[in-house]
């Protein structure tokens, strides 16, 4: 390298040394070009006999590395910072002289820098901080035996530096992490890859995923929706699906002269978010077979729609789950055409009983296709998705409160702070009542004065509905002159006599008042701030008068299952 002053003065700060080279104050010229190294290519093993290393050479400016090594002395401890390097063999070799080097010595160094590109010759893990998490990326498990060491050995160790899987929020509230579980899905190297030797497969997890929605959504955190981290395809643009139909068709008409690049440009640009973000869809195909360089081709499918789980055996649930609709898929493949939903994909597949009627459709495809997997294994996501507020007898019938999906959609921007920020509303919230016994023509649920419309979810005689209401009133917010609709009162109403035979009452926030300081220390103090904002009791008292009922239903055509308290507000 060829300086100013004959010596390198590095740039003012705290950094590592490899941050704060001069480079832009260095005499240097690019490498001459040189072809990206396909990943297809066949690997020779990694060196091993990395006994002694060969002299260093003066070579011309043209042909000079143009990265360094640096060495530095921070803090009590021995820094050595790598630089970036395209080839894993050159990796091993640079850190088999750094380790002879401080054997000879006798110091121990620590390295920092670049790490060693990623190679299927070697076991990869990543430990990242995250907001609120830490993210860890683990490496490729060949079987099903080594997925349960990786996941049960990754719970263990963060346990023991007091990590958990779980959260509780102020009210009590059971939450996962907030971070994803993300499934990846591929070969030990790319042209293994079961995804570009057989594109059928891609495709038949696609139309499965479509035709059930419950698998998007029993197994997501709470930020679901159009403008999620990991939306459906055909939770965006409504003429996705339709265009999807014609790449299905041109894949199949290909055959077996598909090619991989075949694959990702016919879905590429179908299987993004709202604004194209292909890294931000629920099947992720940027590792796939990318047309930008050779390290987006590595045959890869990301499933970005599982958040991280409360318990390892979850986490197992889940792969086995993905493992199985795999091999169902590769032996039999999935054809249909898209369903288009329409707005029952936010009526009917947000609540509870919806989804587990329809994950339970899944199981049975399975079990029709010789793969043993139990319905009862999925239960405890349902229980965990889906938590029970709590039930009330009243005239031989029971009524049964559960938390049910709501949709959070990004805001428009608004200037704070001298930036500009773009919100999510939260401030709705969405419950499922479900009714078991006879109703008959007698009997009426009504929240908050207002009818339920029941419906039949096809899991015995319970019926069900789902009710949105407003549970917080934020300073930004859709619709800000509606009120807080807390609490929520179901009354079973007697239609013969007019009157409410009983009911319960739901409370978003403590019924006293009381206001939270710190959250729960453990699951058993957030079961019970839970179960304090539910009341078997506090029904509405007084004749009831059903003529007003067809004035402020709330309910349309759009969302039969759904009681909107916002929209009955405004139209009652």
């Amino acid at each position: 390298w060829q300086t100013r002053r004959g010596r390198l003065v590095l740039l003012a700060g705290t950094s590592p040394v490899g941050l704060r080279l001069p480079l832009s104050s260095i005499s240097w010229t690019l490498p001459p070009g040189r072809p990206e190294v396909s990943r297809f290519r066949e690997l020779a093993p990694l060196p091993v006999d990395l006994t002694a290393a060969e002299e260093a050479h003066v070579t011309p400016v043209e042909d000079a590395p143009t990265t360094a090594l640096c060495v530095q002395e921070r803090a009590g401890h021995l820094y050595v910072f790598l630089p970036p390097l395209e080839e894993s063999a050159d990796a091993v070799e640079l850190l088999a002289v750094v380790e002879r080097a401080a054997r000879a010595v006798g110091v121990p160094v620590v390295l920092e820098g670049y790490g060693p590109p990623g190679d299927p010759r070697t076991r990869t893990l990543t430990v990242t901080p995250d907001p609120g998490v830490i993210e860890v990326n683990v490496h490729p498990a060949g079987s099903w035996d080594e997925l349960v060491e990786i996941t049960e050995t990754l719970h263990r160790c963060a346990q023991e530096v007091g990590l958990g899987a779980e959260t509780f929020t102020l009210d009590g509230t059971h939450t996962g992490t907030g971070g994803g579980n993300h499934i990846t899905i591929g070969g030990a190297t790319p042209p293994d890859s079961p995804l570009l030797r057989r594109p059928d497969l891609l495709v038949s997890m696609l139309t499965f995923w479509q035709h059930h929605p419950s698998l998007s959504y029993l197994f997501s955190g709470r930020f679901i929706g159009p403008t999620s981290q990991a939306p459906r395809v055909d939770e965006g643009r409504h003429e996705t699906l339709y265009e999807l139909e014609i790449a299905f068709a041109e894949l199949a008409k290909l055959g077996d002269d598909t090619r991989p690049w075949h694959v990702d440009r016919a879905l590429r640009h179908l299987l993004t978010d709202i604004t194209g973000n292909t890294h931000r869809s629920e099947f992720c195909v940027d590792k796939l077979f990318s047309p930008d360089s050779e390290r987006g081709r590595l045959g890869l499918l990301e499933l970005r729609g599982f958040e991280m789980p409360p318990h390892p055996d979850m986490a197992l649930v889940q792969g086995l789950l993905v493992r199985a609709l795999v091999a169902r898929f590769w032996e039999a493949p999935y054809t249909g055409k898209l369903v288009r939903w329409g707005t029952r994909l936010h009526d009917s597949f947000l609540l509870p009983a919806f989804v587990g009627a329809d994950i339970a459709e899944v199981v049975d495809d399975l079990r029709e296709h010789g793969i043993a997997f139990e319905a009862a294994w999925l239960d405890p996501f349902l229980e965990f998705r889906f938590p029970r507020l709590g039930s009330v007898d009243v005239a031989g019938l029971t009524i049964e409160l559960r938390s049910a999906i709501e949709p959070w959609h990004v805001l428009g921007e608004e200037m704070r702070s001298g930036g500009v920020a773009r919100y999510v509303d939260s401030s709705v919230e969405r419950v499922q009542v479900a009714v078991t016994g006879t109703l008959g023509d007698r009997y009426a649920v009504t929240c908050n004065g207002v009818p339920v419309q029941l419906h039949p979810a096809g899991t015995g005689e319970e019926l069900v509905a789902g009710v949105r209401y407003r549970a917080w009133a934020p300073p930004s917010a859709l619709h800000p002159t509606i009120g807080v609709h807390s609490p929520l009162v179901f009354d079973l109403v007697d239609r013969w006599n007019d009157r409410s035979v009983g009911g319960c009452t739901y409370h978003v926030v403590h019924p006293g008042g009381r206001h939270y300081d710190s959250y729960p220390v453990n699951a058993k103090e957030a079961e019970a701030r839970r179960g304090a904002r539910f009341t078997p009791y506090g029904h509405s008292p007084g004749p009831v008068d059903p003529s007003l009922w067809s004035t402020a239903t709330g309910a349309d055509g759009e969302y039969p299952r759904t009681l909107d308290l916002r929209r009955s507000a405004a139209i009652g």
